[in-house]
């Protein structure tokens, strides 16, 4: 799968049903030796995205359940 194939997908949090944030707006931890996607760096925003950058989440690979064509959802109980 390639990066421009999953980029602009809103990713959502199974457990809460709401979104984090898409894709396109996150950083990614990559692995310099396989060159695999190890997390996605998710901003936490304030006043509505509007705020300063206030933190941010790290999702890993393995806590993704299903890429969808227009959203990931993610659990992120699944610390896996």
């Amino acid at each position: 799968m390639r990066l421009s194939e999953i980029s602009n997908k809103e990713i959502i949090d199974f457990q809460k049903g709401e979104r984090l944030g898409i894709l396109g707006q996150t950083d990614l931890l990559i692995n310099e030796e396989t060159g695999e996607i190890e997390a996605f760096m998710i901003p936490t925003m304030k006043w509505f995205g509007f705020g300063r950058k206030e933190r941010e989440d790290l999702v890993y690979w393995q806590q993704i359940k299903k890429i969808g064509q227009d959203m990931i959802i993610i659990d992120i109980e699944n610390q896996n």
